[in-house]
């Protein structure tokens, strides 16, 4: 029997989700130098979240066929806004150090 994947991307998609908003707006708020890259990709970030919380979400209401295709695209999805979240990330640990 297949494992049901939907509701746990959607839970983790959706709290990254709320985490980039904050990135976002602590860096507006703190006015650092450089932003617009950053800007930039945490704005990906929350693009690709959003849409792996949307496929995730679907899936679960849709028949077997249809749900594993949506949930593989919302995993390959995922996982791209966590290489996202990670570069954005690692942009700010170094703006902040310099």
């Amino acid at each position: 029997m297949r494992e049901n994947r939907s509701p746990h991307i959607l839970n983790t998609s959706a709290n990254l989700l709320g985490l980039c908003f904050i990135v976002l707006t602590s860096i507006k708020v703190s006015k650092m130098q450089d932003v617009t890259l950053i800007d930039e990709t945490t704005a990906l970030a929350i693009v690709l979240f959003m849409a792996s919380c949307m496929l995730s979400f679907i899936s679960m209401g849709k028949s077997l066929g249809n749900s594993r295709r949506l949930e593989k695209a919302a995993d390959i999805i995922f996982l791209s806004g966590l290489v996202v979240l990670f570069l954005t990330t690692m942009m700010i640990t170094f703006n902040v150090i310099k």
